[in-house]
Protein backbone atom coordinates (compact mmCIF):
# COMPACT_ATOMS: atom_id res chain seq x y z
CA UNK A 1 0.00 0.00 0.00
CA UNK A 2 1.97 3.22 -1.11
CA UNK A 3 0.06 6.60 -0.40
CA UNK A 4 1.07 9.56 -2.48
CA UNK A 5 3.58 12.06 -1.25
CA UNK A 6 2.38 15.80 -0.60
CA UNK A 7 3.90 18.31 -3.21
CA UNK A 8 6.22 20.45 -1.49
CA UNK A 9 7.26 23.36 -3.26
CA UNK A 10 10.28 26.06 -2.29
CA UNK A 11 8.49 27.72 -0.13
CA UNK A 12 6.98 24.73 2.00
CA UNK A 13 10.77 23.96 2.01
CA UNK A 14 11.44 27.31 3.48
CA UNK A 15 9.01 26.75 6.00
CA UNK A 16 9.96 23.48 7.23
CA UNK A 17 13.60 24.65 7.39
CA UNK A 18 12.61 27.35 9.57
CA UNK A 19 10.50 25.48 11.65
CA UNK A 20 12.80 22.67 12.19
CA UNK A 21 15.52 24.96 13.78
CA UNK A 22 12.66 26.87 15.80
CA UNK A 23 9.18 25.60 16.52
CA UNK A 24 8.19 28.31 18.57
CA UNK A 25 8.43 30.63 15.78
CA UNK A 26 5.28 33.07 15.24
CA UNK A 27 3.54 33.05 12.11
CA UNK A 28 4.58 36.60 11.48
CA UNK A 29 8.21 35.81 12.19
CA UNK A 30 7.73 33.10 9.95
CA UNK A 31 6.06 34.76 7.39
CA UNK A 32 9.19 37.50 7.22
CA UNK A 33 11.55 34.85 7.07
CA UNK A 34 10.25 33.03 4.10
CA UNK A 35 8.99 36.40 2.25
CA UNK A 36 5.44 35.07 2.64
CA UNK A 37 2.21 36.99 4.12
CA UNK A 38 1.18 35.59 7.65
CA UNK A 39 -2.00 34.69 6.19
CA UNK A 40 -0.05 32.70 3.83
CA UNK A 41 2.36 31.14 6.22
CA UNK A 42 -0.49 30.47 8.39
CA UNK A 43 -2.89 28.90 5.59
CA UNK A 44 0.40 26.47 4.16
CA UNK A 45 1.24 25.53 8.26
CA UNK A 46 -1.85 24.20 8.35
CA UNK A 47 -1.60 22.02 4.69
CA UNK A 48 1.64 20.77 6.25
CA UNK A 49 -0.06 19.89 9.28
CA UNK A 50 -3.27 18.24 7.75
CA UNK A 51 -1.29 16.65 5.23
CA UNK A 52 1.06 14.79 8.35
CA UNK A 53 4.54 16.76 6.78
CA UNK A 54 4.37 18.75 10.62
CA UNK A 55 3.68 15.19 12.90
CA UNK A 56 4.15 17.70 15.61
CA UNK A 57 6.05 19.78 17.78
CA UNK A 58 8.34 19.51 21.19
CA UNK A 59 11.23 20.73 22.69
CA UNK A 60 14.85 19.70 22.95
CA UNK A 61 16.11 18.22 26.07
CA UNK A 62 19.32 18.57 27.68
CA UNK A 63 19.97 14.83 28.65
CA UNK A 64 23.27 15.72 31.02
CA UNK A 65 20.47 18.42 33.07
CA UNK A 66 18.10 15.22 33.53
CA UNK A 67 20.33 13.28 34.83
CA UNK A 68 20.57 11.34 31.62
CA UNK A 69 24.06 10.94 30.33
CA UNK A 70 24.68 7.55 29.55
CA UNK A 71 23.87 6.67 25.79
CA UNK A 72 23.83 2.94 24.14
CA UNK A 73 22.82 1.57 21.56
CA UNK A 74 22.05 -2.21 21.65
CA UNK A 75 21.96 -4.94 19.01
CA UNK A 76 18.89 -6.95 19.56
CA UNK A 77 18.79 -10.99 18.23
CA UNK A 78 15.47 -12.91 18.49
CA UNK A 79 15.28 -16.49 19.34
CA UNK A 80 12.54 -16.52 16.26
CA UNK A 81 11.79 -14.30 13.51
CA UNK A 82 8.07 -14.70 13.20
CA UNK A 83 5.13 -12.09 12.61
CA UNK A 84 4.12 -12.87 16.23
CA UNK A 85 7.23 -12.54 17.81
CA UNK A 86 8.28 -9.31 16.26
CA UNK A 87 4.62 -7.95 17.25
CA UNK A 88 5.21 -9.08 20.66
CA UNK A 89 8.60 -7.73 20.86
CA UNK A 90 7.78 -4.58 19.34
CA UNK A 91 4.72 -3.93 21.61
CA UNK A 92 6.48 -4.33 25.30
CA UNK A 93 9.97 -2.46 23.57
CA UNK A 94 7.10 0.75 23.10
CA UNK A 95 6.34 0.77 26.98
CA UNK A 96 10.18 0.79 28.19
CA UNK A 97 10.82 4.47 28.47
CA UNK A 98 14.63 4.44 28.57
CA UNK A 99 14.34 2.95 24.61
CA UNK A 100 14.49 6.40 22.42
CA UNK A 101 14.53 4.40 19.31
CA UNK A 102 13.95 0.44 18.15
CA UNK A 103 14.14 -0.15 14.63
CA UNK A 104 13.79 -3.30 12.64
CA UNK A 105 16.89 -3.98 10.67
CA UNK A 106 18.24 -6.57 7.93
CA UNK A 107 21.23 -7.74 8.68
CA UNK A 108 23.04 -9.69 11.28
CA UNK A 109 20.62 -8.91 14.12
CA UNK A 110 17.23 -8.27 14.40
CA UNK A 111 16.63 -5.12 16.10
CA UNK A 112 18.41 -2.13 16.63
CA UNK A 113 17.66 -0.22 20.12
CA UNK A 114 18.83 3.24 21.24
CA UNK A 115 18.01 4.14 25.26
CA UNK A 116 19.29 7.25 27.83
CA UNK A 117 20.12 5.63 31.04
CA UNK A 118 22.09 7.78 33.77
CA UNK A 119 25.35 5.67 34.05
CA UNK A 120 26.50 2.28 33.75
CA UNK A 121 24.47 0.58 36.78
CA UNK A 122 21.36 1.63 35.66
CA UNK A 123 22.11 0.19 32.05
CA UNK A 124 23.04 -2.80 33.74
CA UNK A 125 19.78 -2.74 35.76
CA UNK A 126 17.62 -1.77 32.26
CA UNK A 127 19.43 -4.89 30.19
CA UNK A 128 18.52 -7.55 32.83
CA UNK A 129 14.83 -6.10 34.44
CA UNK A 130 13.86 -4.70 30.82
CA UNK A 131 15.60 -6.02 27.44
CA UNK A 132 16.96 -9.25 28.28
CA UNK A 133 13.05 -10.37 29.44
CA UNK A 134 11.34 -8.50 25.76
CA UNK A 135 9.60 -11.48 24.49
CA UNK A 136 12.00 -13.49 22.10
CA UNK A 137 15.24 -11.74 23.00
CA UNK A 138 18.04 -14.88 22.77
CA UNK A 139 20.96 -12.24 22.75
CA UNK A 140 22.15 -8.65 23.18
CA UNK A 141 25.30 -6.79 21.84
CA UNK A 142 25.57 -3.24 23.55
CA UNK A 143 27.45 -0.31 22.54
CA UNK A 144 27.99 2.69 25.14
CA UNK A 145 28.48 6.22 23.71
CA UNK A 146 31.54 7.62 24.32
CA UNK A 147 31.12 11.05 22.39
CA UNK A 148 27.83 11.84 20.36
CA UNK A 149 29.44 13.77 17.05
CA UNK A 150 26.27 14.74 16.02
CA UNK A 151 23.11 14.22 16.92
CA UNK A 152 20.59 16.04 14.62
CA UNK A 153 16.77 15.73 14.87
CA UNK A 154 16.06 17.59 12.09
CA UNK A 155 15.51 16.34 8.23
CA UNK A 156 17.28 17.86 5.22
CA UNK A 157 14.23 19.79 3.36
Amino acid sequence: MTSELPRLDRLDRRILAVLQADGRVSHVDLAERVGLSPTAVTERVKRLVRDGVIAGYGARLDPAKLGLEMLVFVEVTLDRTTADVFEKFDAAVRRAPEVLECHLVAGGFDYLVKARVPDMAHYRRFLGEVLLTLPGVRATHTYPVMEEVKAETGLPV
